[in-house]
């Protein structure tokens, strides 16, 4: 059962997400700020029923904001984040933070999600991966359990990808909000796009869904599977039980591993790295312990993102995009049908974890046929994959900007 929550606002210090935590997680990245210093707030639930039945008390998300809500309260976006995401789109939250929010290029006065006109909203998903973060505030396996006085561990109840949206729905019922002008997220952001313009069609006006898929299709099911697989096999993960005990960073380190590099593309590591090695005068060849340039980066890069990441929270974020079909329930069809929306999309041309040709592309005529109005561009072309969607989302900018203003 949803239960309405209650707002409160605080001010954190430092700047673990963003843009930093992209740069964290996939390199350095190019920086453009928002205005002003963000606020991070904090929204409460005494209780959540989760989509499966489990019961989760004192439920805490984080939320920021960006621009002004009108008196109508009908001048809202929710954004909506990505796998190793935060609610940190855009600014940032002091002056000499490393970098803004990831999708800073695009929201702020006079950008696409133009802060002029519109109340852009972004939240805290459950079983955030971060959160260690001290700009993330979450409720998942790493949180205390109230009738246990421990970290709920692996009793945390099984959430969805619909969970993260009816949590998000409960914060925007808090703050009076009854229209959603769009709905947009990269990645498993889309997800939650596409199952907020399924679950409430009354409500969202537009879905814009960037590098994403209305379902998660069995080859992607097995690579996720492959994500999870070396934190199981860390000794120290223990059946999910090492809260106060040597934690499986190892096997989380190996994970992050993983996700960075399907994230990327061939175009990038040839570009970046080709054959180089990693130290001068250290041939890998020689050595076992001698490695090539983008195996070293790779470590420094995965165990940085592991420093604010938890094992647990990444076993139950693999298992909510796993399980994700538009509708959560087990006909995509009669998912889609329930949206009735335009929706934009807006795949990245080498993609490698939502490849076009196996998610987009066919989406547009499967929802043209039920007679969505449906938009579609290509205009995100580089070389770095997955990721190209975070990174040069400004690339999609004016059609983002046409859209929104039909």
């Amino acid at each position: 059962m949803l239960m309405r929550g209650v707002v409160r606002g605080s001010i954190w210090s430092g700047c673990l997400g963003g843009l930093a935590m992209a740069a964290c997680l996939f390199g350095a990245l190019p920086a453009l700020a928002l205005d002003g210093i963000v606020e991070k707030k904090v929204f409460e639930m005494p209780s959540y029923t989760t989509t499966s039945g489990g019961t989760i008390k004192n439920v805490r998300i984080g939320w920021e904001s960006y621009g002004k809500l009108n008196e109508a309260k009908d001048n809202v976006i929710l954004v909506t984040h990505f796998f190793s995401g935060s609610s940190h789109a855009a600014g940032k939250y002091k002056a000499d933070d490393a970098a803004p929010g990831y999708w800073d290029s695009i929201i702020g006065p006079g950008k696409p999600l133009d802060t002029d006109k519109y109340f852009i909203i972004s939240s805290d998903t459950l079983v955030n991966l971060s959160p260690k973060d001290p700009n993330v505030v979450t409720t998942g396996p790493a949180s205390i359990n109230p009738d246990t006085g421990k970290p709920y561990g692996m009793s945390f109840p099984i959430v969805t990808i619909q969970d993260f949206v009816n949590v998000q729905k409960a914060l925007i019922d808090s703050l009076g909000i009854k229209t959603l002008q769009a709905v947009m997220g990269g990645s498993m952001g889309s997800l939650q796009a596409f199952e907020w313009g399924a679950d409430h069609p009354e409500m969202v006006k537009r879905v814009i869904a960037a590098i994403g898929g209305p379902e998660t299709d069995p080859f992607l099911i097995g690579w996720l599977n492959l994500w999870a697989a070396p934190i199981k096999l860390d000794p120290n993960w223990n059946n999910g039980d090492y809260y106060g005990k040597a934690e499986p960073k190892a096997g989380l380190t190996e994970a992050l591993k993983l996700v960075t590099l399907q994230a990327r593309h061939w175009k990038w590591a040839d570009a970046a790295f080709g054959r180089k090695w990693a130290e001068d005068g250290k041939d890998p060849k020689a050595a076992m312990g001698n490695q090539y340039a983008i195996e070293a980066w790779l470590d420094k890069a995965a165990a940085g993102r592991a420093a604010v990441s938890d094992a647990n929270h990444f076993l139950y974020l693999v298992k909510a995009n796993q399980t994700f079909v538009t509708g959560n329930g087990g006909s995509l069809e009669d998912g889609l049908a329930k949206i009735k929306a335009p929706v934009l999309l807006i795949p990245s041309a080498d993609d490698l974890v939502f490849p076009p040709d196996r998610n987009m592309r066919p989406l547009k005529d499967r929802l043209e046929k039920q007679g969505n109005t449906v938009e579609y561009t290509e205009s995100i072309t580089s070389t770095l994959g997955h990721l190209d969607g975070v990174v040069n989302i400004g690339k999609a900018g004016d059609t983002i900007a046409q859209f929104l203003a039909k």
